[in-house]
């Protein structure tokens, strides 16, 4: 396999044949099921005002699933999932109190509203906290229901189903190469989840979603030139999932990709992060523009909002309302709207990502970012992997980080890595046992081009990266 030429990802024009065939799904009593946690939210709101709480919010949240993973054509492990949650945090004042409770009688949510205030009442003020301002709480569409983004799709899988599912994609991949010596098995996943969120400002919230994968892993060669790698398929649907011998054969490939691998003398070189692994940078940016980061000044970006970070022609774009998007929404977890916005817009850090209680750390105000962000759109300006590489001429291909030798607070990066050395703009051989390492700050301004081969299954949008130098440490 050339990884290069086959870098890439899509989606399996077969998989909806494949993999999505099951029984007519059950009745779906998704929307009964929400407004009943809606109901509850809003009765444990009452009982707090009750109990003398001056504001309230209550998360609710159900989840069901079914995980089944098989090893050498037989069934390891099937696991079916029911999960249910109630938090409810009160404040009296700027003084905050929080429990939770899986269990819905009525003596037992009693007790954990009880508990909440009662913590309230015994913790020191806290200038900073209390709800989200209530003029910045979203608001259902004119017909009542919230905006959905095509993020409902149950898949109807029984258990029998997902063992065949998984078998069939193992399977594929011990078949697909006489050096696949084992096996660490296929893996098939489905879940569904509610989430209900209310607070004292009279808001409240209803979201449901889906999430699906298929996945394979596999080991080949003997000895100690064993090497091993994996492939995996995620979706919000089933229909978007790659066919299992599809993901089977991909995981065979880059196995067998890396047998007798190399090191690398110690220098600096361009080095090339493919689409799987250069999401992982974005996140450290934004893990250091996080407002819990910032007010507690561990972060290499504090004081840098409205400064150059990334080159002038890269912006990063927060996307809330995508079709199918993984991380689609019409708030945030304090109910503050969403909104489309750019992080980074031409180079320049145009926000940082802020809740409520971060931003009054700030002195600034929310952006809507407590709990996390949305779907990111990282700017492209190249083509794709293989094109990268040709322009990069020689350098290094990282497909596996390891390791977490990364320093928010002083930039300072180095992790394991494994790939392939690249020489004349093409895969010249596997590498292993290496290092490399940089500073954030100076890494962000050397990425020298983003491919538009954006990998799907994760809602940080961004094709393969290339950093223009960083250090590269071997044992050749």
């Amino acid at each position: 396999m050339n990884p290069i030429a086959s870098a890439p990802l899509s989606v399996a024009s077969s998989a909806s044949s494949t993999v999505a065939s099951s029984p007519a799904a059950p009745r779906d009593d998704s929307r009964e099921r929400l407004e009943r946690l809606s109901d509850l939210a809003e009765r444990l709101l009452a009982r707090a005002r009750a109990l003398g709480a001056s504001q309230a919010e209550v998360d609710c949240s159900e989840d069901r699933g079914l995980s089944v993973s098989a090893r050498m054509g037989q069934v390891e492990t099937i696991e079916s999932t029911r999960d249910r949650s109630i938090g409810i945090t009160v404040y009296f004042g700027r003084r905050k109190g929080s429990a939770s409770t899986a269990d819905l009688r009525a003596e037992s949510l009693e007790a954990t509203v009880a508990q909440a205030c009662a913590i309230a009442r015994h913790t020191e003020d806290d200038d900073a906290a209390g709800l989200a301002d209530p003029e910045r709480m979203a608001r259902p569409g004119t017909d009542g229901d919230w905006p959905e983004f095509d993020q409902w799709h149950p898949w109807a899988l029984e258990a029998e189903r997902a063992v065949d599912l998984a078998i069939a994609c193992e399977a594929a991949g011990r078949d697909a190469d006489p050096r696949i010596a084992n096996s660490e098995g296929g893996s098939v996943s489905t879940q569904e989840s509610l989430g209900v969120y209310a607070n004292s400002h009279g808001f409240v919230g209803r979201e449901r979603s889906t999430r699906h994968s298929l996945s394979c892993a596999l080991i080949a060669g003997e000895g100690a030139g064993m090497q091993g790698d994996s492939w995996y398929t995620y979706g919000v649907s089933a229909d978007d999932l790659e066919a299992p011998d599809v993901v089977g054969r991909k995981a065979a490939e880059r196995t067998v990709s890396r047998l007798a691998p190399r090191s690398l003398g110690t220098g600096s070189m361009p080095v090339l992060f493919a689409p799987e692994v250069a999401r992982s940078l974005v996140g450290h940016l934004l893990q250091a523009a996080s407002g819990g980061a910032l007010y507690r000044r561990s972060s290499f970006l504090l004081d840098r909002q409205g400064q150059r970070i990334l080159p002038p022609w890269l912006s990063i774009a927060e996307r809330p309302f995508l079709r199918r998007g993984l991380q689609s929404g019409n708030y945030d977890a304090e109910g503050v709207a969403a909104r489309e916005s750019l992080i980074v817009e031409d180079g320049v850090l145009a926000r940082y990502l802020l809740s409520s209680y971060s931003a009054r750390k700030l002195g600034l105000e929310s952006t809507g970012n407590a709990g996390g962000i949305y779907n990111l759109e990282v700017s492209a300006n190249a083509d794709d992997l293989a094109g990268i590489a040709r322009r990069m001429g020689e350098g290094l291909l990282v497909v596996e980080l390891m390791g977490q030798g990364v320093n928010i607070v002083t930039g300072d990066y180095s992790r394991g890595a494994a790939g392939f050395k690249v020489e004349n703009g093409e895969i010249a051989y596997p590498v292993a046992g290496i290092t490399i390492a940089g500073r954030l700050p100076e890494m962000f301004e050397r990425i020298e081009a983003i491919g538009a081969d954006i990998d799907p299954r994760s809602h940080i949008r961004c094709g393969a990266l290339l950093v223009g130098a960083m250090t590269v440490a071997g044992q050749g």
